[in-house]
């Protein structure tokens, strides 16, 4: 296993960070605030928000069974992606190796750092080969990105594979589990002191109901956390960001409530499409979606935006041929859904 310094661009490792107003006097007891030239009215918005966002992370920490500085906070969970690439590969000379198919945006922000990005497919199962997966790395294979529960296929990638992957590649593994909170399979976040080179994602935007405030979350080992709160924007989360969080965070059973309702609602959505005339196959899911095998997903996506219902057309993407994504929504959402297929 490399170590941490080999794995981390030289220049980033080197970083001396950006030094914030609100960093330097942590932990004294101030009251009086002539530091970082803020306007003194319109209270409380007219001060910078904590840039380490220590209150949420003791909130989260307990919630998600790690430490608060094993937690790093984004602008969604597609700023932690950007943090990988650029805290460990270096354009132009290294790679990442992902599943494919997969989230479109480990492969968008390759593109933007100059990275080369290695597919591997699935199989007909929408299940990966950690085998497969190691022969398309090199020496400058950085990162292994996995997504589990997997978009768009929905189901939960076999965790014996991923272990593999864990215990055998010397870089950094990423597992995105913005949907682990609709699975029953143990999430990997408990096993990141087992993995020093684990970093497992999450997000507020899916079983939280929060997708508006923008909040993602990476949880490592402190090493790495300090590494990406070097690299980030000085005042990343906003404060109303921070406050609704806190505020979701405070009523854990109402989102409790809202994920049994939506897998129940699922399970009623998948057993009515395969009575439907116009699809041919739902693959099995863990996540608040299921993908749909159909005769025409083209022409059946269209007619449905016809009808003001939109749905994802995965039709051009690996494996997903004919296939339409469909998010499970309320009761009425769906049942509308249905009825329009019904009708074609």
């Amino acid at each position: 296993m490399r170590e941490l310094k080999d794995l981390v661009r030289p220049n980033i490792w080197a970083l001396s960070p950006y030094s914030s107003a609100r960093d330097e006097y942590s932990g004294h007891d101030a009251h009086v605030f002539l530091d970082a030239n803020e306007n003194p009215y319109n209270q409380p918005v007219n001060r910078y928000p904590d840039p380490l966002q220590r209150e949420l992370k003791e909130l989260l920490a307990k919630t998600k069974g790690v430490h608060p500085e094993q937690i790093f906070l984004g602008n969604g969970s597609d700023e932690a992606i950007d943090l990988v690439y650029r805290v460990f590969t270096r354009p132009g000379v290294d790679n990442v190796v992902a599943i494919d198919p997969t989230y479109g945006m480990y492969k968008v922000c390759a593109d933007i750092n100059e990275v080369e990005y290695r597919p591997v497919t699935l199989d007909e199962r929408f299940q990966m080969s950690a085998e497969k997966m190691l022969d398309a790395c090199d020496d400058c294979t950085k990162v292994i990105w996995v997504c589990s529960p997997n978009n768009p296929s929905g189901n939960v990638i076999k965790r014996e594979e991923i272990e593999i992957l864990l215990d055998r590649f010397d870089g950094i593994v990423v597992i995105d589990e913005a949907y682990s909170d609709f699975s029953r399979k143990a999430a990997f976040r408990k096993d990141i002191n087992r993995h020093p080179h684990l970093i497992v994602l999450n997000t507020m935007s899916k079983a939280w109901g929060c997708a508006a405030i923008r909040l993602g979350m990476a949880f490592a080992q402190k090493e790495i956390i300090s590494i990406f709160n070097k690299v980030k924007y000085p005042y990343n989360v906003n404060q109303l960001t921070q406050e609704k969080a806190m505020e979701m965070l405070r009523s854990p059973y109402e989102v409790e409530k809202w994920v049994k309702t939506l897998l129940l609602e699922r399970g009623r959505m998948m057993e009515a499409f395969l009575l439907l005339p116009c699809c041919e196959k739902v693959y099995p899911t863990d996540a608040n979606f299921f993908l749909a095998k159909m005769t025409d997903a083209d022409g059946i996506y269209h007619y449905l935006v016809d009808n003001g219902i939109i749905v994802r057309n995965r039709n051009r993407v690996t494996l997903c041929g004919n296939c339409l994504r469909i998010t499970i929504g309320t009761k009425t959402e769906n049942t509308q859904l249905l009825s329009a297929l019904r009708k074609m």
